[in-house]
């Protein structure tokens, strides 16, 4: 303390013919850079580590939620209520290679960039496939407007990944509390990798990988509660898939399997979900590997002006953080029945009109 006001007062001595005016602007600035702590400077590091802290979405960077904590939603699903998206994933808190089940998560936003923790949808139990040294992946929502319920669908597997299952849950309000009502294979295939599609009719469908035979896309029952019958098998070694449905085609987004690691990944296009299915074709720059990521969802944004599409993938990374996997959300550009993500840079969506903007 001594030290710092000798240096105050050698600057007082210095400038005693300065105007009242300039010595005080002096003095507060060199009060500010003896005295600002290192706590106050983390803090500004750690805001602009976050996407909102610009309104911009910027892939691959650490988000966190309105009340400042890191976003723990992998492996996500989407579903938007009125103006509101709720993000659903698997929360990897303090998780480095320990994929055990902790919760699925649910946070809330009206614009896609500002997220609030809104609940544990469902949380880990004492034993069953939702107790310790489970595997819980991949969740997904849709709302069946036949019934009222939220139903939620995941992969539900051992340690091991030797039991390859779907579980469903289901609840009265979206971001609820998840009621579990079990686990089977659907149509006695295995499934791994998984997620839902609800076409414009409100017809759902469950879409999972059975390594032995390939991905098969397959019609729910009308209540969401189980599989009715399959599809298509489309015969293609891929996994992490994705589905959207724009005019007449469908489109279908998958990886390749390579375990943690990136790979490019790929889509097929058909006019009718039972094909025939176009071959499949990289949706980004291979040498990028899809920007190192691997696809969970697709989400249309329909505003006033434009209809946008919405790549949300995981950046597992090489060395198994899972705690720290980071999101990658990229603007689909879609054209004359193609896909692609021509880049990775930060960008805007305006979800009133429906509206992306790259960051120049």
């Amino acid at each position: 303390m001594e030290s710092r006001v000798s240096k105050v007062a050698q600057v007082v001595k210095v400038n005693i013919l300065m105007t009242k005016r300039t010595q005080i602007i002096c003095l507060l600035g060199l009060l500010q850079a003896i005295y600002l702590s290192p706590l106050t400077a983390t803090s500004a590091i750690a805001a602009e580590d976050s996407p909102a802290a610009a309104n911009v979405i910027k892939p691959g960077e650490v988000w966190r939620d309105t009340a400042g904590n890191v976003i723990q939603a992998h492996g996500a699903g989407m579903i938007q209520v009125g103006k509101t998206f709720y993000w659903f994933g698997e929360d990897h808190t303090g998780q480095t290679t320990d994929q055990s089940f902790q919760n699925v998560k649910c946070y809330a936003s009206t614009d896609l960039v500002h997220w609030t923790f809104r609940n544990n949808a469902l949380t880990r139990q004492d034993n069953g496939d939702l107790g310790p040294s489970r595997v819980v992946e991949r969740p997904k929502v849709l709302f069946n407007r036949r019934t009222g319920l939220y139903v939620m669908y995941m992969h539900i597997d051992s340690r091991n990944y030797a039991e390859a299952k779907v579980g469903v849950a289901t609840c009265s309000t979206v971001d609820g509390n998840y009621t579990y009502r079990g686990s089977f294979r659907p149509l006695e295939h295995e499934s791994r990798d998984m997620t839902l599609f609800q076409d414009n009719d409100g017809t759902g469908y469950l879409i999972f990988e059975d390594r032995k035979r390939g991905l098969s896309i397959s019609q729910l029952t009308p209540d969401y509660l189980g599989v009715d019958h399959e599809v298509v098998l489309v015969h293609e070694a891929l996994e992490a898939p994705a589905m959207i449905h724009l005019g007449d085609t469908y489109y279908l987004l998958g990886s390749s399997l390579s375990g943690w690691d990136a790979n490019p990944n790929h889509y097929a296009t058909a006019t009718s979900l039972a094909g025939p299915w176009s071959a499949f074709k990289d949706v980004a720059p291979r040498e990028t590997k899809t920007y190192d990521s691997q696809t969970t969802y697709i989400l249309p944004v329909s505003g006033s002006q434009a209809t946008s599409y919405i790549y949300m993938g995981d950046r597992w990374g090489h060395g198994r953080n899972l705690q720290d996997a980071r999101y990658i959300w990229l603007s689909l550009t879609v054209h004359n029945r193609s896909l692609s993500l021509p880049s990775d840079a930060p960008w805007t969506i305006d979800v009133e009109t429906g509206r992306v903007a790259a960051i120049k």
